[in-house]
């Protein structure tokens, strides 16, 4: 049997820097240490003379983007409610949506639409383009969010609250469209894939639960194949890898990303999703970022990306 040639792991690591300069603004290319994963803290709210919140005097600045390696805004997943809550309350959901819609005219100019299902907000854009993007660096940001066409699909339920999901759901779309808009080239603009990524909620994953579970199995062999374990915190539409620390979470959600395929983290758990007849294509592209990064993690730790400081 021959035997199995050596890697280039230079050439990878060119090949994943390319990719990468391809999917983030300017500011993040060829940038592996300089993007802290931690906090930089959160912005309170200001009210205006009607005690309405203030939402276009509360931002001047960002935390850098989740997708890039920055800070998630959230440390925990967003996720819509249930069709059964917001049909159950539609006066509360009604105010809540209002809100929404001037928080998002506020600090973003963008209109809002009814979303594509109960639980949904949509945010009209431009182009297919900027709405992929736009799905992939919310999510990054561990706020759901999914893509029907042109428009974004932000979660919205009665039970949000001004302080807390309201905001979340402001930050992460506000925060992703300044990037977009101020940061990326033309052409960046264009690199978006159109692909469909829906990782399941809880009634879908009940509603054809072969399919989940098939998703479900080749995501966490995948991991278990290479020792890592898989997190005890249950989400229905992503499975949970624990790394070794923030910074491998962090590599990995931005090589994982650059296979076009959506990622988050909370802290050190890397989140891979849970879709319907892509779990094979998810575990692949795990696999792929996983190998190159045990390839080169020895021989280029100024790869790494580090938030730690003194």
């Amino acid at each position: 049997m021959p035997p199995t040639p050596s890697r280039d792991v230079e050439a990878e690591l060119e090949a994943l820097d390319a990719r990468l300069n391809e999917l983030l603004p300017p500011r993040y290319q060829h940038c592996y240490n300089d993007v802290p994963p931690t906090s930089m803290g959160s912005a309170k709210l200001k009210y205006d003379e009607d005690g309405r919140v203030a939402w276009g005097e509360i931002w001047t600045t960002y935390c850098d983007l989740a997708m890039a390696g920055g800070p998630p805004h959230r440390g925990k997943l967003l996720e819509p409610p249930p069709a059964e809550e917001v049909e159950s309350d539609p006066a509360r959901h009604a105010e809540v949506v209002a809100e929404l819609d001037r928080a998002i005219g506020l600090t973003t100019g963008a209109a809002t639409v009814p979303g594509y299902a109960p639980g949904w907000l949509g945010i009209p854009c431009a182009a297919a383009d900027e709405a992929a993007w736009l799905q992939f660096a919310v999510t990054a940001e561990n706020v759901s969010a999914r893509r029907r066409g042109t428009t974004l699909q932000l979660p919205a339920g009665p039970g949000f609250r001004p302080e807390k999901e309201i905001k979340n759901v402001v930050v992460a779309l506000s925060k992703s469209l300044h990037y977009w808009d101020g940061h990326l080239t033309d052409a960046q603009q264009k690199l978006a894939e159109h692909e469909s990524w829906d990782p399941a909620t809880a009634a879908e994953a009940a509603a054809d639960p072969a399919a989940h579970a098939e998703a479900t199995a080749a995501i966490e062999d995948a991991a278990r194949a290479v020792g890592l374990p898989i997190s005890p915190r249950r989400y229905a539409g992503w499975i949970g890898v624990e790394t070794a620390d923030e910074e491998a979470a962090v590599w990995l959600l931005r090589a994982i990303l650059v296979g076009r395929v959506p990622a988050r983290r909370e802290e050190e758990v890397l989140y891979l999703p849970v879709v319907a007849g892509r779990g094979p294509r998810v575990a692949e592209v795990f696999r792929d970022a996983w190998g190159l990064w045990t390839a080169h993690s020895n021989r280029r730790p100024a790869w790494r990306p580090s938030g730690r400081r003194g």
